[in-house]
């Protein structure tokens, strides 16, 4: 050291005070440890989808109008289908469906139940109007009674795609609950006890084959694929990082000390995060494995740094207070700049990606304060025997810095050559995803609706609250003719499994009160017999199964609604429009847009990106102002940030031409990773600068002497961070999977660019 700033000389007095002082520093921090880590207890798991949408969401706004107007759609959807035969209108699995349909109004909460058997067909009796359950005692129907009412429910639109598959094969009965929304344990509390209901059915009817979806059972799989997360990938996490910096520090006392480092940083960061009062869900649920990577790599650069100094005749203690010494600095502004760019992710539309970014952010800081406390008080304590030096990555460091150094030119246009044409392909990336394809196929709740969406119906779906402009104009004739165009616009799409109008319950009344005469299956052409004919049909309905789904209370409004199999972000977005502008032209003064929890995750990863577009300049600003005070080099702050802007557009290029679908957490990726990928430029840019500044060394020898004490740590924590986000990336959560793949890409592209573009602009 032939210069030394006041900074180093405060760092120095306080690291012999900790090796000095080892035990009262370990006591402190465990202490502190525990009382924050306490935090976690508060911590729950979200049970609602909602929670992916700020208060303020257009598309959430909007839908929620169109849920106040009519009966909510929380709902759990039960679909039978006979094992050993192809047709479900058989006296077993019908008796199967009315005995759901009959359980099933007494789980948590329900207050709808509408099934092929209680579903209330329509029929003239004599001059009457015969309202009642189209199957009646089940077990007791024949061939014909089983034939007759297979051809009413096939041919009947409010049925077909909906309760009953178009083949007949599958069957279904769908619950919707009035949930209170006040509690977390309601949506588990009724998707068990739909659970229970199955297997009684089961038990009963061992021929039948029973699958469950629906928006209760896709709340439920949010949180039973964070949990699944927890219990799977963090074990793998912590032996993955166990194997890996044994395997490169070759140290028990490194290893012991570097897992406590990390086991303390993700243990905090979920302790605060339980006393901000945060609720986990599949995002924020990755924070943990995050912290986990991010921390190691804090205590790498500090054990490196020990173990050199040692292997060079230093005691423990004064290398530990050398290591300090040279990595305080570096290692706080890593830790900074990686929490300002997790912080910019508040910018994001989605909360659990703001939960996600505030939980990362605290844990980075703890993971550096207890990198200058723990680690420090550990290692003083534990005995600690220098590794060999690692020859052969420390050749390879030594190989790169003389190819950079004697072949600057080639390497430097090259370098700008490759960054060029990868980033040139980043916009063939589109916003564009599934939300039911979120969850992998270890999630029951894709598969089973998977096959719900091929066989009878999907959860893809698109509301309309379709205004006439008058309190019973939903009898008015015209009202009801461009219901009717609507509809027949709809079916002409091959994608659509189901559509249901009210105008198909007009066109029936009016068959019936023509003697069920097939010529009269016609919109009315009367408004006032239309409306009697409806106040005929709802005083004959049951309690509880009244049109309030369908029709609002003054009767001047109608919900139009269309299902489909399957349908991507992009197809979503693009039916809304032509809907709304279907509307505009045919029926202005109904227009509106299409909503449903489809609709609302379509929209979902275009709102997170374009929000990012603020967030990410505001990271860029911070980090740019941290590295230009702390390195006080304006010149060098200004440079740091092409090699940590070049790695992102290379990702995004290479991840184009991969597979071009952006998800809603993938849209984050910018800002959690410029966090990340500038740690290895500030590592390199300190290490550089000490060379020139305080050994006087040219620029030349300043290269090599960078790469020869920071270049294997640099490469040892990249090892670790990507294998850290190749753990996250078996998430059974896709969207967290799809992140981590990218955010590895970034990772080593950050590397290579700062072993080849960064010196190569330095000389």
């Amino acid at each position: 050291m032939s210069q030394i700033s006041g900074l180093d000389r405060i760092i120095v007095a306080y690291g012999r005070w900790v090796v000095r002082h080892p035990w009262l520093t370990l006591l402190g921090a465990l202490i502190a440890t525990v009382l924050i880590t306490a935090g976690a207890r508060h911590l729950g798991f979200s049970t609602d989808y909602r929670v992916y949408f700020g208060p303020g969401n257009p598309q959430l706004v909007a839908f929620e109008e169109v849920q106040d107007v009519y009966t909510k759609n929380d709902n759990s959807l039960i679909i039978l289908a006979p094992k050993n035969t192809d047709d479900a209108f058989n006296p077993q699995t019908l008796a199967a469906a009315a005995e759901i349909t009959e359980q099933a109004w007494t789980l948590p909460f329900s207050l709808r139940v509408d099934s092929i058997t209680n579903y209330q067909h329509t029929e003239a009796e004599a001059d009457d109007l015969k309202v009642a359950d189209l199957v009646q005692n089940p077990e007791s129907l024949t061939g014909e009674a089983l034939t007759r009412i297979r051809e009413i429910a096939i041919n009947e639109p409010l049925l077909v795609g909906r309760l009953v598959s178009q083949s007949g094969h599958a069957v279904a009965v769908n619950v919707v609950h009035q949930l209170p929304m006040q509690d977390i344990t309601e949506t588990p509390e009724v998707v068990a006890a739909v659970r229970g209901l199955r297997d009684q059915i089961l038990a009963k009817y061992p021929d039948q084959e029973i699958y469950l979806t629906g928006s209760n059972f896709m709340n439920v799989s949010f949180s039973e694929a964070s949990q699944k997360d927890i219990i799977t990938l963090i074990p793998a996490m912590y032996l993955v990082i166990i194997v890996i910096t044994w395997l490169l520090l070759r140290s028990i006392s490194g290893t012991v000390t570097t897992v406590a480092v990390i086991l303390a940083s993700m243990a905090t960061a979920m302790g605060l995060a339980g006393y901000a009062g945060i609720l986990l869900s599949p995002p924020s649920v990755s924070a943990p494995i995050i912290v986990t990577t991010l921390a190691v790599a804090d205590s790498i650069h500090v054990l490196v740094s020990l173990f050199a100094n040692m292997r060079q005749g230093m005691s423990k203690h004064d290398a530990l207070v050398d290591s300090l010494r040279l990595n305080f600095m570096p290692i706080f502004l890593t830790s900074a700049t990686t929490a300002l760019g997790f912080l910019s992710i508040n910018f994001a539309d989605s909360p659990p990606l703001r939960d996600l970014g505030n939980i990362t952010a605290m844990g980075v800081m703890m993971a550096w304060l207890l990198s200058i406390t723990l680690l420090p008080a550990l290692m003083s304590i534990l005995p600690a025997t220098p590794p060999k030096a690692t020859n052969r990555l420390e050749g390879l460091m030594s190989r790169i810095a003389e190819l950079v150094v004697h072949r600057r030119k080639p390497v430097l246009w090259g370098s700008i050559a490759v960054a060029v044409v990868l980033c040139s392909l980043a916009p063939l990336n589109q916003a564009n995803e599934t939300f039911v394809h979120y969850f992998d196929k270890s999630i029951k709740f894709r598969n089973d609706t998977d096959w719900a969406a091929k066989n009878i119906t999907g959860l893809y779906t698109m509301e309309f609250n379709l205004v006439s402009g008058e309190s019973g104009g939903v009898a008015d004739p015209a009202y009801l003719q461009k219901l009717d165009e609507f509809k027949q616009w709809w079916l002409s799409d091959p994608r659509v499994k189901h559509v249901a109008s009210v105008a198909d319950i007009f066109k029936r009344l009016n068959k019936n009160m023509h003697g069920d005469d097939p010529a009269y299956y016609r919109i009315p052409d009367d408004k006032e017999l239309a409306a009697q004919y409806l106040l005929l049909y709802e005083f004959s309905l049951p309690f509880g199964l009244d049109l309030g789904n369908q029709i609002n209370i003054d009767k001047s409004a109608t919900r139009f609604f269309v299902a489909f199999e399957h349908l991507e972000a992009g197809e979503t977005r693009a039916l809304v429009e032509d809907a709304r502008q279907w509307l505009a032209e045919n029926a202005p003064e109904m227009e509106t847009l299409g909503v449903s929890p489809a609709v609302m995750f379509a929209y979902i990863a275009q709102r997170n990106i374009s929000s990012m577009f603020v967030g990410m300049p505001v990271a860029l600003i911070g980090i740019s102002l941290l590295l230009i005070l702390a390195l006080r080099n304006l010149k060098m702050g200004m440079l740091s940030l092409v090699p940590n802007l070049v790695p992102l557009g290379l990702a995004f290029g290479i991840w184009g031409v991969v597979d071009g679908k952006i998800n809603f957490t993938m849209a984050i990726v910018l800002g959690m990773t410029i966090g990340i990928v500038v740690d290895d430029t500030i590592h390199f840019l300190s290490k550089y600068l000490r060379a020139r500044n305080e050994l006087g060394k040219s620029p030349e020898d300043a290269i090599r002497y960078t790469f020869r004490t920071v270049g294997t740590a640099l490469t040892v924590t990249s090892l670790i961070l990507v294998a850290g986000f190749l753990v996250l990336a078996q998430s059974s959560f896709l969207p967290n999977a799809g992140m981590a793949q990218l955010t590895l890409i970034s990772i080593i592209c950050a590397l290579i660019a700062d072993f080849f573009l960064l010196p190569a602009l330095l000389l």
